[in-house]
Formats: structure tokens, sequence, C-alpha cells
């Protein structure tokens, strides 16, 4: 119904060239956080050390937080993951009155009437 209403095959193709590059993209926020470990007589943490870990967070289906222990190898790439997220909101945020713009221009448009037909 939406593609009847609004001539949109313009901005479809301009959006899925924006978002081409933007993989990975995730949503959430990652930290580095410090905790003891859970070894016995671990010398770090009876100095009072504390061993640093990488932790992504991000909501699930069902709108809960969910919390994910990260290898630290893979920092980098949720990094830009995170980026390209960010980059992609930004991208859905202009949709709207994108659409609604095409939509007005498209409304706008002197609608060409056919020449008449002679009968004969």
């Amino acid at each position: 119904m939406c593609k009847a209403i609004i001539a949109t095959e313009p901005l479809a193709r301009q959006f899925q060239e924006q978002i081409a590059g933007l993989w990975p993209a995730l949503k959430g926020s990652l930290a580095q956080i410090h905790k003891p470990c859970i070894r016995k007589h671990c010398p770090a943490c009876a100095r009072g050390d504390k061993h640093a870990a990488w932790i992504l967070s991000c909501t699930d289906g069902t709108g809960r937080r969910r919390s994910l222990y990260v290898p630290e190898s893979l920092v980098p790439c949720l990094r830009q993951g995170l980026a390209n997220g960010r980059k992609m909101e930004k991208l859905l945020s202009r949709m709207g009155p994108a659409l609604i713009k095409a939509y007005r221009s498209q409304r706008d448009k002197p609608q060409r009437s056919d020449p008449p037909t002679k009968k004969s």
C-alpha cells in the first residue's frame, strides 16, 4: 500500500546505498570493567588489583537488558558495529521526513491529462 501512495523507489535506492557499507551494525553499549576473578589465591586479587574485562550491554527481544562478556580481540569489531549502528539510526530518523517530502512533491505535481481522443 505504501508504494501505491508514494513513489519510493529513488528513496529506497538511496537508503540501500547508504547502509551498504554499515556492516556490522549493532545497538547497545560497550564498557570495560574491573573486577576480581574467581580463582583462589590469585596474586593480583590478593594485592587488591582487579582484572579488566569487556561487557556488551544490549536489549533482547523481550525488552530486557542483557550483558555479555566480550573477548578483547572482538572489541574493535564491536566498536565499529556500534558506530555503524548510530549512523544507521540517523539515517532511519531522516527517512520519515524524506518520505513526507517525496509524497508532497508527488502530490503537488500537475496531473498529466491524456490528449483528447477523436470520435469517428
